[in-house]
């Protein structure tokens, strides 16, 4: 069932493809007019999904930025503040994944990993909170964590720190911002079909000796309602989590892995 909502501007980092598509399609058919995010390397694709959602008739901009970046983080906030008129929900979804053994892990990947999936998502919380104060409170952030922030797996534990990170960063601007009538959560997928997945797939494969789509078949056996998670499944949380059905809740990292892993 789709909540619907009326004047609100949804910005969604990482839009161009995969869960941050999803998300966007599903936050436009809920109403949220949107900014959609991604990076340069990604425009034509960001480009496509922004053309799709505009035929459903919502307001659709783009921001091409990095959000690693604080000055670009910052550039795109006020952006959407500018063509908007105001910000609503922010869903700091962007984030990349590697696969490597920790004594294989050079600082450069560690970096690489905790500059996307964890600062970026700290510019985009507190960008966000910033621009909701201003407009007098109110509003829904809401972070990109995964099934690895309460169950890391081998091989990713660069990755796992992050988002471990993330579950963390959650809790405590939650509290931090409550005051300001601001909710913020997580969302933590499980294995998803998308081209993170695959990459991690390969790479797990690879390293255990097995075939390609071998790694992702193991683990997907231990998810008890016997599929893999489709993008959608993942924007239907994020559509509970930016309505105001979800006003009571903050400060939660909420798992949706098809029951993989019990909290």
């Amino acid at each position: 069932m789709v909540t619907t909502v009326s004047s609100s501007t949804a910005l969604v980092t990482g839009a161009g493809r995969g869960i941050g598509k999803a998300i966007a399609a599903r936050l436009a058919a809920d109403g949220h007019d949107l900014v959609l995010n991604d990076v340069s390397q990604n425009a034509d694709l960001l480009e496509t999904t922004a053309e799709e959602i505009r035929t459903s008739g919502r307001k659709v901009t783009t921001a091409l930025a990095d959000v690693s970046d604080a000055a670009q983080v910052k550039e795109m906030v006020a952006k959407t503040a500018t063509d908007h008129g105001r910000l609503n929900v922010m869903v700091a979804n962007a984030g990349i994944a590697r696969v490597t053994s920790l004594l294989e892990t050079d600082v450069e990947e560690w970096d690489q990993v905790m500059a996307v999936n964890l600062r970026g998502v700290f510019l985009c919380y507190t960008e966000a909170a910033r621009q909701m104060i201003a407009q007098g409170g109110g509003g829904k952030i809401i972070g990109a964590a995964s099934i690895v922030a309460y169950r890391p797996f081998a091989l990713l534990s660069h990755y796992s720190a992050s988002k471990w990170g993330v579950r963390g960063l959650t809790q405590g601007a939650a509290m931090e911002w409550a005051k300001h009538g601001i909710t913020v959560n997580a969302y933590c997928p499980g294995i998803v079909g998308t081209a993170m997945w695959d990459l991690i797939d390969q790479k797990l494969a690879a390293e255990e000796g097995m075939q390609r789509g071998e790694a992702l078949k193991k683990y997907s056996e231990s998810i008890h309602l016997g599929r893999v998670s489709v993008p959608e499944d993942v924007a239907k949380l994020v559509s509970y989590l930016a309505s105001p059905d979800s006003d009571y809740m903050t400060g939660q990292s909420i798992m949706i892995d098809g029951g993989i892993q019990f909290s």
